[in-house]
């Protein structure tokens, strides 16, 4: 039998590890952190919905979005985590509420100028060989700062994911 306590705290360890992967650019370690099959739905809800499955999909679009940042910093602002969830104790449900601090590069549009976003990560984890990783995750755009800046309409969330 696990320990919900202990379980909640691995959960969050995932959280701090994709953050801080994805601030570093470490694509090739982040691939860990996905389940073979892992889904990313991406709702950036002025500009469309967008599906990406395998970790390596999923880092390459990342990857491919922050390359045009010379400075980027993923921040996780509030992680509620639900464990067991479903009556399963190798199933977690993570609501993550995070921004981006980035700065634009030479190459950009933007060159020279900083924005924000802000956001939404409603995700799946699963424990598998000992390890909690991503099944399925959702994230969805809640405002950006920039020229010009955008507020989005707040999603209607359960008081526990």
């Amino acid at each position: 039998m696990t320990d919900p306590r202990l379980d909640e705290i691995d959960v969050r360890r995932l959280i701090a590890t994709y953050a801080d992967g994805v601030t570093r650019r470490d694509w090739t370690g982040l691939q860990d952190l996905f389940e073979p099959d892992a889904a990313l739905e991406l709702d950036l809800v002025d500009r469309g919905l967008r599906r990406f499955e395998g970790p390596e999909d999923i880092l390459g679009f990342i990857g491919g979005a922050v390359a045009r940042f010379d400075f980027f910093e993923f921040v996780a602002l509030n992680v509620l985590v639900t464990v067991p969830a479903d009556g399963d104790a190798d199933t977690a449900r993570i609501r993550t509420f995070m921004c981006e601090i980035r700065h634009h590069g030479p190459d950009d549009p933007d060159a020279g100028t900083w924005s924000t976003a802000y956001g939404l990560y409603q995700d799946t984890a699963v424990r598998s060989d000992g390890a909690w990783r991503f099944a399925d995750r959702r994230y969805r755009s809640l405002a950006r700062t920039g020229d010009p800046g955008v507020v989005l309409p707040f999603p209607d969330l359960p008081a526990v994911p």
